[in-house]
């Protein structure tokens, strides 16, 4: 069912769908954000297509240059869905060569960014009790980015070749709308640069053409309250670690 063809009894039902799940909206556009995280276990529960849309429209009016709104979307959900997973999962297991289409981290971390980057990863194995020597368990977790986490959902973000790091950071900003929105009917999701390197697989499996850059994926769906990893929470700076205030 599409956007256009909603009812209220349709969304009425969705919300209904969210509050036995354990779920429930963000109540306002700062509880959004603050309560957006990298959810990492998702329940089956499926998303109906028109919720999918609706996240899509209000993230569409994210701000760009000259308002040429760079982003592409596509989105995998059911049969599709699984068979990228098993090619992805696949390719990753069996040491497939990954390719970046761009640096996303540095080619050599210094501080305070290897640090916090540790800490992250650290603190979400430790929720799972990977322990640090524990190189198979590691690799297990890993691979699971490639299955969208299980979230019945799934984006891959691409841009235009030819567009340059101010459309990107437009990009950015879509990307950020979908989370935020997302929060607003009661969903969570997790961003993945981990795709980004699988390019050519994905593809092959969607069709995307060459000229598009794969940016990021994204799972999208109902938390797994039970699952460990959604009870990791990352550390934010204070404000006067990374502002300046100058003038009165």
């Amino acid at each position: 069912m599409s956007l256009e063809e909603t009812t209220a009894a349709d969304w009425a039902a969705w919300e209904d769908t969210v509050r036995r799940a354990g779920g429930s909206p963000a109540a306002s556009a700062e509880d959004a954000i603050t309560g957006r995280r990298s959810v990492r276990a998702f329940l089956p529960t499926p998303v109906p297509r028109f919720v999918i849309e609706h996240l899509l429209t209000v993230a569409s009016r994210a701000p760009s240059g000259s308002n040429i709104q760079p982003w592409k979307v596509t989105v995998v959900t059911g049969a599709a869905l699984d068979r990228l997973r098993g090619v992805l999962v696949d390719t990753f297991l069996t040491g497939g060569d990954p390719e970046w289409p761009y640096h996303y981290y540095p080619r050599r971390f210094s501080e305070p960014y290897l640090s916090r980057r540790r800490a992250c990863g650290w603190g979400l194995y430790g929720a799972l009790g990977i322990g640090r020597a524990d190189a198979v368990r590691m690799r297990e977790q890993h691979s699971r980015n490639f299955r969208f986490f299980d979230a019945p959902v799934g984006l891959i973000v691409t841009i235009d070749r030819e567009l340059e790091i101010g459309s990107w950071l437009d990009l950015g900003m879509f990307v950020q709308s979908i989370m935020v929105a997302a929060r607003g009917v009661g969903l969570h999701t997790c961003p993945q640069a981990a795709f980004a390197p699988y390019h050519a697989q994905i593809r092959d499996q969607l069709g995307i053409p060459e000229d598009q850059v794969v940016v990021c994926g994204m799972a999208i769906g109902l938390e797994d309250t039970a699952a460990p990893e959604n009870g990791f929470r990352t550390d934010r700076e204070p404000v006067s670690a990374f502002a300046r205030f100058i003038g009165e």
